[in-house]
């Protein structure tokens, strides 16, 4: 595994990259929303998601929406692909020629 792949492998990280995956292209999330449906706190989902920003592997968006603040999430191309490499891997391991 690589970096990337190391870094997706921690479950609370996985389970935001597949969620943003499961996002039609160019769709996406609420901050709000990703949190409680992943039951995460706003602190935790945070924390990830600065990591996972931080690999390029997530877009993060902020902006104002009626004077309130607002957060959308979106899985990059390269989120995309690094999670795609992760799954292929992880089928390697399962067929027994990892």
């Amino acid at each position: 595994m690589n970096d990337d792949t190391l870094l997706i492998h921690q479950p609370t990280r996985l389970k935001i990259m597949a969620a943003l995956a499961a996002l039609e292209d160019g769709a996406k999330v609420d901050f709000m929303l990703l949190a409680d449906e992943l039951e995460l706190t706003k602190g935790n989902l945070g924390a990830h998601l600065a990591k996972l920003e931080e690999a390029r592997l997530v877009k993060v968006e902020k902006a104002f929406v009626n004077r309130k603040p607002k957060t959308w999430l979106s899985l990059t191309s390269r989120g995309r692909e690094v999670l795609l490499g992760y799954i292929r891997e992880l089928e390697r391991v399962v067929r027994g020629k990892g």
